[in-house]
């Protein structure tokens, strides 16, 4: 039910309907595994029980660096609202990728989709787009394009989100 309460307290505010899009019938998030800046395998499953913010980005995709420090800011808030943050960088090297996140100061986990296979496996239609997977691990919502992921609105539409169970 938490989810789709979201989607009734987004409505009274334009900035909030905006910038999250309703995905219908919540389809499976397809899974992933991916290695980290540090060489760790995080997998989308290690998340299951919290909503996942899933950002595809890229660091020559001037909107996806300029969506970075406010997913940061709210990576920082939320760290306490069983809400995580991943980014999952398309294409591009380690090394350019590692030089971006020293030079924002990102904490939040980055992922390396080298071979951009993870990307296609889902529903995208360019950079940034950015799922909240729900709970129970089923796309929830996107955002194409980018957005102020530590605006107040989309901060307590996540944390309501993470405060709910089930959302059907």
């Amino acid at each position: 039910m938490g989810l789709v309460i979201v989607t009734a307290m987004l409505s009274g505010n334009a900035q909030a309907r905006s910038s999250l899009q309703l995905v219908k019938k919540h389809p499976v998030a397809p899974g992933f595994s991916l290695p980290d800046l540090a060489g760790q395998t995080i997998s989308l499953t290690d998340f299951r029980g919290k909503v996942v913010v899933v950002n595809f980005w890229a660091t020559w995709c001037l909107p996806c660096r300029v969506e970075m420090p406010a997913l940061e800011r709210a990576s920082k808030t939320l760290k306490d609202d069983n809400v995580v943050i991943i980014g999952v960088h398309v294409g591009g090297t380690e090394k350019q990728v590692q030089a971006f996140v020293r030079a924002k100061n990102l904490t939040f986990a980055i992922v390396l989709d080298k071979t951009s296979k993870v990307a296609h496996k889902w529903p995208m239609r360019g950079l940034p787009t950015t799922f909240i997977i729900d709970r129970q691990g089923h796309i929830a919502y996107q955002a194409i394009g980018k957005r102020e992921w530590d605006a107040e609105e989309m901060l307590n539409a996540l944390r309501y989100a993470a405060s709910k169970g089930e959302n059907r």
